[in-house]
């Protein structure tokens, strides 16, 4: 006869109740509501208001085209400058333990919070041609960066150029550095493991950084008009555009802000599921 071992007793089942739905609280309601209301109002009225009727004809006169051509280009050039030099940097501050990681960092987010108007000043004092680096610039290589179109994509890159960062750096703190490790032992350089490993680790974070700069940089006003100026087929973009249209025509206004508006809810439609939904 063969002896038995009982078997241990099974758990018990644990019945999950399903969950509540909280309550709104009467006294919240009423700001919540009067909040969302302030927020949304604007951009209906802005709609309401729209001359759907003549928006084609709008949208192709040449001084709506150019303006749009000439942001689509700065900001596409502006987000490139910032891959160029974001990604290296938020490498450095989130994988380099270095003195001073934490005011660098408090640096890289300073134009977030800086008013745009003085990040203009601060690009003009450096830049111009009385600059800290604008005079040796034009007198040794004849390059006048304020008031032309490469000044518009060193405005737009200056006040971009945080988000890109930000959201690699998180990325890349997220990722798992075993693969990097890995790919070391392998016998992998590392430029070789920057560019086969790390990145394709970080894609999702790098593509998202990548689309809010040049949402960022599509939307700049401030510093532009600052340091570029406002003169149509160079520097003159839709932002811009718009401020002028406001004094002469406000349906050419209201149509180029229903433009960016759209190009706003398309950014944050791609963006939906990394950064805007709940669970």
């Amino acid at each position: 006869m063969t002896a038995t071992r009982d078997a241990p007793p099974a758990a018990p089942a644990v019945r999950r109740t399903p969950s509540r739905r909280t309550r709104i609280p009467l006294p919240l309601l009423l700001p919540a509501a009067l909040g969302l209301l302030f927020l949304v109002l604007p951009l209906g009225g802005l709609l309401v208001r729209t001359p759907w009727s003549t928006l084609p004809q709008r949208l192709t006169e040449p001084g709506a085209l150019t303006a749009l051509r000439l942001s689509l280009q700065t900001a596409t050039l502006a987000t490139g400058l910032c891959l160029l030099l974001g990604v290296p940097l938020a490498w450095l501050l989130a994988r380099v333990e270095f003195p001073g990681r934490r005011i660098v960092r408090a640096l890289v987010t300073v134009p977030l919070v800086l008013p745009p108007v003085v990040g203009g000043v601060a690009l003009l004092l450096v830049f111009g041609r009385r600059g800290l680096l604008g005079g040796w610039l034009d007198a040794t290589f004849g390059i006048t960066l304020p008031f032309t179109t490469a000044g518009v994509v060193l405005a737009e890159a200056f006040v971009a150029m945080p988000f890109l960062v930000i959201a690699v750096e998180g990325a890349l703190r997220a990722a798992d550095p075993r693969y990097e490790e890995a790919a070391a032992t392998l016998g992998a350089g590392r430029w070789t493991t920057f560019t086969r490993v790390t990145l394709p680790l970080v894609a999702p974070g790098l593509a998202a950084g990548a689309v809010l700069c040049w949402a960022r940089a599509l939307g700049e006003f401030g510093a532009t008009i600052t340091f570029a100026g406002n003169y149509p087929g160079r520097t003159q973009t839709m932002p811009l555009a718009v401020y002028l249209a406001l004094e002469t025509d406000l349906e050419a206004a209201i149509v180029l802000s229903v433009v960016l508006l759209a190009v706003s809810v398309t950014i944050l439609a791609a963006l939906r599921d990394r950064w805007i939904s709940a669970p």
